[in-house]
């Protein structure tokens, strides 16, 4: 048997009622999700991206109850969002953008007072063991205000996972984190994953994204416009840079023209004799475009190629369908 995917998202929109007296196209709202349909696979590191505005928050409250779609259906852990809210709410936990707790609480208060908000007894709460995870066992007294920014975001998964649900949502939550906090919280989360807890999240940190999720799927204008494991999507980049340290002038035979040709996106004359060509890999290969180097009359003495990442791939669908 298959098994069940941990979040379904069949045909989803969401219309945003107009403001009052709004004419025109404002007159029918805002569209801000538009038939959007994927599945989050279990036990997966799903990312979810996409330009501002696309549609990424919309949908995570709409998972989380604190928007109501208009239409379409999901589900979360086989519960569907309407006819079984209480048992979808008890499967997910989300992390949101903001930083949400009473600042004059403790983190330990914080963890309690978030599992009696989900009925758990105090008898069966694992606040003591949820902070040692998150590294603020040493932090349990002290006020939630005078933490810094990234024990407050490790704070805030946390309080998502109190309620031990299967599912983890993180909304962009390394924003404003500086690069050792980010990976210890990505640490955090690898391990969370390793013990069973499916992820979602969003981040505009696209390396973080090619390097943490098994799939992607990237939204723009509401319309879900890619959903591939991450390996496939990144491949779906079709242009790739070469740099040569050349001898002789890379200015002069571009000036000349000697790039300037249809299998050449785009050429950059750098420092150091150093060239960068972008070209499409379906049309020419890095052989014989270091053949046409050499053609311009420019010997070759050092070269190395970039392969596409998911910044590439993600320029690529996104800049298509500009406003």
């Amino acid at each position: 048997m298959t098994e069940e995917p941990a979040i379904r998202i069949d045909n989803l929109v969401k219309r945003y009622a107009p403001p009052k007296g709004a004419k025109g196209a404002d007159a029918e709202g805002k569209l801000a999700l538009d038939g959007v349909s994927f599945d989050v696979p279990q036990g997966s590191i799903f990312g979810l991206l996409g330009p501002n505005g696309a549609g990424k928050s919309t949908l995570i409250n709409i998972l989380a109850g604190l928007v109501k779609k208009s239409s379409g259906n999901a589900e979360i852990w086989g519960f569907d969002i309407d006819r079984h809210r209480r048992n979808a709410s008890r499967a997910i936990g989300i992390v949101p953008q903001e930083i949400v707790f009473d600042p004059f609480f403790t983190p330990y208060e914080v963890l309690e007072n978030q599992g009696g908000f989900y009925g758990i007894p105090t008898a069966d709460r694992r606040s003591e063991a949820l902070l040692e995870a998150v590294r603020l066992s040493d932090k349990r007294d002290a006020y939630a205000r005078t933490l810094s920014g990234g024990m407050k975001r490790r704070l805030l998964v946390a309080k998502a996972m109190v309620h031990s649900p299967p599912i983890l949502v993180l909304d962009e939550p390394t924003a404003g984190v500086d690069v050792e906090l980010r990976r210890q919280l990505w640490d955090l989360v690898t391990q969370l994953n390793r013990d069973g807890v499916t992820v979602v999240l969003t981040t505009h940190y696209l390396e973080e994204a090619e390097e943490l999720c098994d799939q992607i799927a990237i939204i723009n204008h509401g319309q879900l416009i890619a959903n591939k494991p991450t390996r496939e999507l990144v491949d779906m980049a079709r242009e790739k840079v070469i740099e040569v340290v050349v001898d002789g002038d890379p200015a002069q035979a571009a000036s000349d023209g000697a790039f300037s040709r249809d299998f050449i996106i785009r050429h950059e004359v750098l420092e150091g004799n150093r060239l960068a060509l972008t070209y499409n890999r379906d049309n020419v290969s890095a052989g014989q475009m270091l053949n046409h180097v050499q053609q311009a009359g420019l010997t070759v003495e050092d070269v190395t190629t970039r392969e596409p990442d998911l910044e590439d791939v993600f320029v690529q669908l996104t800049s298509s369908d500009t406003d």
